[in-house]
């Protein structure tokens, strides 16, 4: 094993050892930790996307630090240790890439693709329990950002069959749900409107994955560029010594189309 991975593994252990380790790192268990392990993901993503490759190799190293806090509670309860984390990855690995590491020969990207989902669900079978009746769907992490579950739950879908086979009916569809967004809002009925937007926003991701677009990282720019353009407004509006507030829905939809016009140009 390589040092320093040694020396992390040590210092976790040292930090969990119950006569003289640390308070807080002897109180955590799989569930407390889960707050942490989802935001050291998210500051992964965010020094990616700013290109910030000192902060993302220190975010990285966040991120190690959670898969080996678990791997140190398991190993405690007698479970499973870091080491077999490791070699249950390698073996996935080598297993899911019959291509790199067996005589497997795919002539295209699509066949690669169709025997990389088949080997994923022959995973599925193996660890699925009574208790979850077997489904293509089965798997799919229940705690994904929506649009992401909402993504993958699609994608297994369509592996088998089920889904348009062109995009022009998804845009029919859209404005469909649309309509039905709008009926609903006329009826009143709060739990309806949830509902239909809901599956409004269900069939953009179809829409966006018909277009091979992420959803989740296209509304994750658009959202971007809405507060670029909002602060734009802010600023104008200080610079007036005004507050947002102070100024009609006119006013501001003047500066908003100005924001678009002056970003554009960067």
């Amino acid at each position: 094993m390589l040092k320093n991975t040694q020396n992390l593994l040590d210092i976790m252990s040292r930090l969990r050892q119950p006569e003289d380790g640390c308070a807080w790192d002897l109180k955590q268990s799989f569930t407390s930790l889960i707050p942490y392990l989802i935001e050291e993901a998210y500051e992964v993503v965010d020094a990616i996307e700013r290109n910030d490759l000192d902060d993302l190799r220190s975010e990285l190293g966040d991120l190690l630090l959670q898969v080996v806090f678990h791997a140190q509670i398991a190993d405690e309860q007698g479970l499973f240790n870091f080491e077999q984390v490791s070699e249950g990855i390698c073996d996935k690995l080598i297993r899911r890439h019959p291509h790199v590491f067996a005589d497997a020969v795919f002539t295209s990207d699509q066949e690669r693709h169709q025997a990389w989902e088949q080997e994923k669900a022959n995973e599925r079978k193996k660890k699925n329990k009574a208790a979850e009746p077997e489904s293509v769907l089965s798997g799919v992490a229940k705690n994904l950002p929506a649009l992401i579950e909402c993504e993958k739950i699609q994608d297994r879908a369509a592996h088998h069959g089920f889904d348009w086979p062109e995009v022009s009916p998804v845009f029919d569809k859209v404005l469909e749900e649309l309509e039905e967004v709008k009926e609903a809002w006329q009826s009143g009925d709060q739990a309806h409107i949830q509902e239909e937007i809901g599956d409004l926003l269900l069939v953009a991701v179809n829409l966006a994955r018909h277009l091979n677009v992420n959803a989740e990282v296209a509304l994750k720019e658009s959202t971007k560029k809405f507060s670029r353009r909002f602060q734009h407004i802010e600023q104008q509006v200080k610079a007036s010594d005004l507050n947002l507030k102070d100024c009609e829905l006119a006013e501001l939809d003047a500066l908003w189309d100005q924001a678009k016009l002056a970003l554009s140009k960067k």
